[in-house]
């Protein structure tokens, strides 16, 4: 298969660009069927300097909604998806998704679908964008397709942020506090030792307690890293693992407070892009099945899985909803309701938008109650060091002053 690189003429203006094909007349044969006139075509040697290398990394989900909202805008305004695409190409501020949508541009001019062009890229559109594009293009309603693809990740971000907000809150001030105890103990408490020492009287209990712990930091620090750095790694491996990875998962939907707002997003992420695809008429065991793989829980994709062979054994889709405990009563009978009226999605929508608020809630009541628990560890910890420190010195005063 040989490149070629074309100037030509549509119907608006001159484009210019990279095209694969067997031959040169083959090349000519493509773009003329997309409204291409050939100015000039030359076939590129290649090389190593020539040869396209492209890093397919991932891109900020920001990013995506962007695209997507204006995307849809352009589509409405009349422009083509050839077009649309160059554009965003050209204006996109991440370089990862420009240098795909170059791609996509190149794909497209060759004839190929919008959806087909999207899936040589797994890593930047999920299965669940490419179902819906796909949907958009069997309707003809690519406009109204890229506009509820826009609202659907754009939520899902607000929802994300929310999560990690509420979540990042509490390590930060973790680290923190763990920074300065270290930090006290390497540096501060070290400095006291031969002070200690010299007075020559039995230290305090809490005392040598601290100064056995300032002396492991001191010398083992080194051995503290690797431990922690290994235990890291530890669960990144046994997140690998299915059968580990569902119990990781059992767990952090039993914590305290973060269990919480874990299940809920995972409830408005599930509702949300199942309303999306059903709303986009795609069958719903084939969306069942997209949900169960977007879904990033196992726990509750478990129970996805069995409504979805709950329908295809013609039962209720809300019934191994309603017996799992990671579900509220409220998912289910609104999922009753949806199936009995026909209006599945909008009720799914509903769902979402309220486990979304409920999210929000559930983080700004975390965050109020984590930050007076922090400072209190965060004192805590620190005034039993100080109090390690400022005993023995007054014992000294004392006996100086009785000397």
């Amino acid at each position: 298969m040989a490149r070629f690189q074309y100037k030509g003429r549509n119907r608006q203006k001159i484009v210019t660009g990279k095209i694969n094909a067997s031959s040169r007349r083959e090349a000519m044969e493509r773009l003329s069927t997309v409204g291409v006139r050939i100015i000039e075509i030359e076939e590129i040697p290649e090389s190593i300097l020539t040869k396209d290398i492209s890093f397919d990394r991932s891109v900020k989900l920001q990013h995506i909604v962007v695209f997507l909202r204006q995307f849809s805008t352009l589509l409405k305004a009349g422009i083509t998806v050839v077009e649309a695409t160059s554009i965003l190409s050209a204006q996109t501020e991440s370089k990862s998704l420009s240098n795909v949508l170059s791609q996509v541009k190149e794909d497209l001019t060759e004839g190929q679908s919008l959806s087909e062009a999207f899936k040589k890229h797994p890593k930047i559109f999920d299965s669940l964008f490419i179902n819906l594009v796909k949907a958009g293009e069997l309707s003809g309603t690519m406009d109204v397709t890229f506009e509820r693809l826009s609202e659907h990740y754009e939520k899902q971000y607000r929802t994300k942020q929310k999560v990690l907000s509420s979540i990042s809150y509490p390590i930060v001030v973790g680290i923190i506090a763990i920074a300065v105890v270290i930090f006290l103990l390497v540096f501060v408490v070290p400095t006291f030792v031969s002070m200690f020492d010299g007075f020559g009287g039995e230290l305090p209990r809490i005392t040598k307690f601290v100064l056995g712990v300032s002396d492991i930091a001191k010398h083992y620090w080194v051995l503290l890293i690797v431990f922690i750095g290994l235990f890291i790694l530890g669960l990144f491996a046994l997140n690998k693992n299915i059968k580990t990875k569902y119990y990781l998962d059992l767990i952090i939907l039993k914590l305290p407070f973060v269990g919480q707002i874990v299940q809920k997003s995972i409830i408005a992420r599930m509702t949300r892009t199942l309303s999306s695809m059903l709303a986009s008429s795609v069958p719903i065991l084939q969306a069942l099945d997209m949900v169960e793989k977007v879904i990033g829980n196992n726990v509750m994709a478990e129970v996805v899985k069995r409504s979805r062979v709950s329908l295809e054994e013609g039962n209720s889709l809300a019934g191994p909803i309603e017996e799992h405990w990671a579900f509220p009563p409220l998912v289910s009978q609104m999922i009753v309701i949806g199936e009995r009226s026909g209006s599945l999605d909008t009720m799914l929508a509903k769902v979402a938008d309220f486990y979304e608020h409920e999210v929000d809630a559930a983080a700004e009541r975390m965050k109020a109650l984590i930050e007076p628990i922090m400072i209190v560890i965060l004192a805590g910890l620190v005034g039993v060091i100080v109090t390690a420190i400022v005993i023995p010195m007054f014992q000294i005063f004392d006996n100086i002053q009785n000397f």
